[in-house]
């Protein structure tokens, strides 16, 4: 490697075997020269392996014991080497196989900011007059008062803003936009009230009452699901507070309209269909993730609506009970790539299970003797990568915790 690194010509001359690991799989490739630089490896290995994804590259580096480290110089690589490919995140979207890519989501494309609220664009003349207001309270800390058209543009746009990321948002999400409105506006402050914001944020939540009724009424099911609570003509029914049905944590596509064109009926015929094609030997692939993108409204209705068992549900759609799918249909309901998640979570415990595991296995006893022998495995083993060591935490965990290894578990 130090010969390859001495000159640029030599460096060029050198060929190279990578093994290229990505969040569910991994590829060997082989070069016939180093590349000229890190970008010019990530353009072969999206022409080699058919990447069509944005991303970084980190290598497994042999001076610090294999840790994963960012490639920023060509030079760095060693010939035999592991590198990791990192997708670029966008919007809270990210994927890293063809399948992953494809997962649409009509209805919404961002989870809830989890840094400050992104106060939007106002109407230009209100922008106009929040700037003039500005300058005035950085100069004399007078607030500025506003025409009732202009309020109600700042909250029309602020609720609209608000419903793409949540139809529901609690107390504490309109709190957050409320007092990002007056930071980034400090002419909105209100004299007298300890926050600066309590008005606003009770404005917010009449206003996205408001639009929840507006949306309502035009047929979103998203909040028609929650239509016919107790009312002064239905006084039998529950009360209008209980009961909701809204998103969970990280949910972000909860109840989808059905797509254009479509109905119950014809999606029902889409399914039955899904459920022929999962029972053939040679399944088409493409079909049934066509379909069962087609018909991801309608699985929200039997989950949201109907309440099934797991088994019940299953039953109904057995095609997730395929990986890929079961890894589509995360995306699709919190538009976040499911194994990119978990294994870099994963990863970043991996020194301290690692650590856990040698522990125990020191110690007497059938579980030690047991993760004695997976970790024997595993130092035997030639090239300890990430991957040598997410195999043995995820088979050590479950007789580190006396539970069952029911073998579905693996790394990529």
């Amino acid at each position: 490697m130090e010969a390859c690194k001495s000159t640029s010509a030599s460096a060029e001359s050198c060929a190279m075997i990578l093994r290229v690991v990505e969040a569910d799989r991994a590829r060997k490739v082989k070069l016939s020269a180093r590349p000229a630089s890190v970008s010019a490896l990530i353009q072969i290995l999206k022409d080699q392996l058919q990447l069509d994804l944005e991303f970084s590259l980190q290598y497994e580096d042999p001076d610090f014991n294999n840790q994963l480290t960012s490639l920023d110089d060509i030079n760095e690589l060693p010939q035999k080497a592991v590198v990791h490919i990192l997708p670029m995140e966008s919007d809270g979207s990210t994927s890293s196989t063809e399948i992953l890519s494809d997962v649409s989501n009509p209805e919404r494309a961002k989870m809830w900011p989890r840094g400050d609220f992104p106060i939007p664009q106002f109407s230009y003349d209100v922008e106009l007059r929040l700037r003039q207001g500005n300058d005035e309270f950085e100069k004399s800390g007078k607030g500025l008062k506003l025409t009732r058209d202009q309020k109600h543009d700042i909250l029309e746009k602020l609720g609209s803003t608000m419903y793409d990321f949540k139809a529901y948002p609690d107390d504490k999400q309109i709190g957050k936009v409320a007092e990002a409105l007056v930071t980034k506006h400090p002419c909105l402050k209100e004299p007298g009230s300890d926050t600066g914001w309590n008005g606003w944020k009770i404005s917010l939540k009449f206003k996205m009452g408001n639009l929840r009724n507006k949306m309502r009424k035009i047929g979103c099911l998203e909040v028609a699901v929650n239509a016919g609570k107790r009312s002064q003509s239905r006084p039998e029914n529950e009360p209008s507070h209980s009961k909701i049905k809204k998103p969970r944590r990280s949910e972000v596509n909860y109840l989808p309209n059905f797509p254009q064109g479509e109905d119950e009926a014809s999606l029902e015929t889409v399914r039955q269909e899904i459920a022929v094609e999962v029972q053939k030997t040679e399944k088409n692939t493409s079909l049934i993730h066509k379909n069962m993108e087609k018909t991801f409204a309608l699985r929200r209705q039997n989950i949201v609506r109907g309440s099934p068992s797991v088994n019940e549900f299953l039953n109904l759609w057995p095609a997730l009970r395929v990986t890929s799918e079961l890894f589509a249909e995360y995306q699709r309901v919190t538009n976040e790539n499911l194994p990119n998640k978990f294994y870099a979570q994963l990863d970043c415990l991996l020194p301290r299970l690692m650590t856990i595991l040698r522990q125990k296995a020191s110690k007497t006893g059938k579980t030690a003797d047991t993760l004695a022998n997976l970790l024997k495995v595993h130092d035997e083993q030639e090239l300890h990568d990430v991957n040598s060591r997410r195999t043995t935490v995820i088979r050590g965990l479950p007789v580190l915790l006396r539970d069952k290894d029911l073998g579905f578990l693996g790394p990529p």
